[in-house]
């Protein structure tokens, strides 16, 4: 079984060897699972992340719970890893970009997109996603109140119940993840992306967030984060 403020500008652009992904495709269209738990559209230079859930640290220190900010520094990190590695144009966050009421760290997050003048913000908003419109104005975001097609995909921050037959959902919200044992009937779940027949629910890309076990099924297909690898994971 296999374990699972101001952002400077970094040198480290090293992205995850061609072995430790998984590339699937939709009626031709080529698309990469990553380690990073985010989707790659190689021809769109397009980056695909659900549930980053920004700003939540902050809530929980409100709170009196000291949750470090560097919870999501490492967020932030990894971000621009997959645009510099990938030369990315364009990321689509799948909901959930920032968590409820507004805190300082929305100005943060406004900040290091602005380190990427070269690439396009799109939000597809979620339930989190409740701060005064003006604030999604500062010409930062492109905003998709509803569920958005990009070529064959229909991006929404939910799963779709209904999805056209020519189209395949990308969405979130879930937290997905999947139950591994070993032979000592060890059990860990790790996150995963979790397919069905025309669709696929990221697992959260932010690191305070929790993961919901979803269940095995003769029509799903999961895709488990492991380390710095992402494995297909065979139900029994």
């Amino acid at each position: 079984m296999q374990p699972s403020a101001n952002i400077p500008p970094s040198s480290d652009n090293a992205i995850s060897p061609q072995e430790d992904r998984i590339e699937l495709s939709w009626n031709g269209e080529k698309f990469l699972l990553l380690p990073e738990k985010a989707v790659l559209i190689p021809r769109l230079r397009t980056i695909l992340i659900a549930d980053p859930h920004f700003g939540k640290a902050a809530h929980f220190r409100k709170a009196g719970i000291p949750i470090p900010e560097k919870v999501h520094l490492q967020d932030f990190l990894k971000i621009q890893k997959l645009i510099h590695g990938h030369a990315a144009t364009e990321v689509y966050f799948l909901g959930d970009l920032f968590h409820s009421d507004w805190n300082e760290s929305w100005t943060d997050l406004e900040e290091f997109a602005g380190y990427f003048p070269g690439c396009g913000f799109h939000l597809v908003k979620g339930n989190h996603d409740i701060l005064p419109e003006k604030l999604y104005q500062s010409g930062v975001w492109e905003i998709h109140p509803k569920p958005t097609i990009l070529g064959n995909f229909l991006l929404s921050h939910e799963p779709l119940e209904d999805v056209p037959s020519e189209m395949f959902n990308f969405c979130g919200h879930i937290h997905p993840g999947i139950a591994l044992y070993g032979i000592a009937r060890q059990r860990m779940v790790l996150p995963c992306f979790f397919q069905n027949e025309r669709q696929m629910i990221l697992p959260a890309f932010g690191r305070f967030t929790g993961i919901v076990n979803m269940a095995s099924g003769t029509d799903n297909r999961a895709y488990a984060i492991a380390g710095k690898k992402v494995v297909k994971v065979k139900f029994c």
